[in-house]
């Protein structure tokens, strides 16, 4: 199917019309987005430079904040800027970039987590073998499958949408380049494709949640040979991991697991996807992680000391 190249930009609605609110929206998301890019730089940085968080399961976590960190700079700025702009458009090309970064960086979450559910089972389950298994060429892979499924992942819903004819209209209800609402705007029958590019992202996250659920059952059920503390210990560690995939697959499987079709709510779903939960994560892993607040604390001490001398 030959594109038309009538539509050369789209224009975005954005998530309000009234200037108040928009400048109230502004002031908040701005300040969450660089709570976010701090948060998760924190925990990246305190993991690279300190000997004491070298185990797979840390090595993991820093690269979960910088994705965190990427995918919401992949979308956050543009609808911050909108905010207090008055020309609220986006090229075609950039449109199609910005749904390119969106997927892969998600996409390459969702394999990230799958690592890292791999970790636990096997640091629980096989202890014995743990560092034999979890090796640091085998997490280097780890993290660099995440990285290639991620870039195929995005690459298929752009090449999704390139052959797809934009003839007009060119206004998307909504803050970003995302499926459904291009397919609403595309000039064909989106009956069959429709279906098959939101199962690309909708059987991702089915697949791959499903997978994280039987890995827990699993691990629970594993744990009760365990002595009571090293039970407390490995659920405390679990409960975090927990957290975060319920709080990145419940909005996904939301904006994907259904029929191509907008609904009210998808504003308000997606910016929690990419603002408030990259901001929480680095946050759930800290608060619950007592050796990655005591390596902070050494560090904060260490700096102080030398701004003093």
């Amino acid at each position: 199917m030959e594109r038309m190249n009538n539509v050369t930009e789209f224009v975005l609605l954005g998530l309000t019309q009234n200037p108040e609110l928009q400048k109230f929206l502004f002031a908040v998301f701005l300040i969450t987005y660089l709570i976010t890019l701090a948060g998760n730089l924190l925990i990246s940085v305190t993991i690279f430079i300190s000997p004491a968080l070298g185990s797979p399961m840390y090595f993991f976590l820093s690269y979960l904040s910088i994705i965190d960190g990427l995918y919401s700079s992949s979308i956050a700025p543009k609808m911050i800027f909108d905010l207090i702009s008055e020309q609220n458009t986006i090229s075609f090309n950039g449109c199609m970039t910005q749904l390119f970064a969106e997927h892969f960086f998600a996409g390459a979450e969702i394999i990230l987590l799958i690592a890292m559910a791999y970790d636990r089972y096997v640091a629980i389950c096989k202890p014995l073998h743990y560092m034999t298994i979890m090796s640091r060429p085998v997490c280097g892979f780890l993290v660099g499958m995440a990285g290639i499924l991620g870039f195929v992942h995005g690459g298929i819903q752009v090449l999704f949408m390139i052959q797809l004819p934009f003839c007009g209209p060119n206004v998307i209800d909504h803050f970003l380049c995302d499926l459904i609402p291009l397919l609403e705007l595309a000039c064909a029958d989106t009956h069959t494709l429709g279906p098959l590019v939101s199962a690309n992202s909708g059987s991702l996250c089915l697949l791959t949640f499903s997978m994280l659920v039987a890995s827990y059952i699993v691990i629970l059920r594993s744990l009760r040979t365990h002595s009571s503390e090293g039970r407390r210990k490995a659920l405390s560690t679990c409960a975090s991991h927990v957290t975060v995939v319920i709080l990145f697959f419940v909005p996904c499987s939301f904006l994907y697991l259904r029929p191509t079709t907008s609904f009210p709510a998808d504003k308000a779903v997606t910016v929690f996807c990419t603002l408030v939960t990259p901001m929480l994560n680095p946050l759930i892993y800290t608060l619950r992680n007592s050796e990655v607040k005591n390596v902070m604390k050494k560090l904060w001490g260490q700096i102080m000391k030398t701004g003093d001398k």
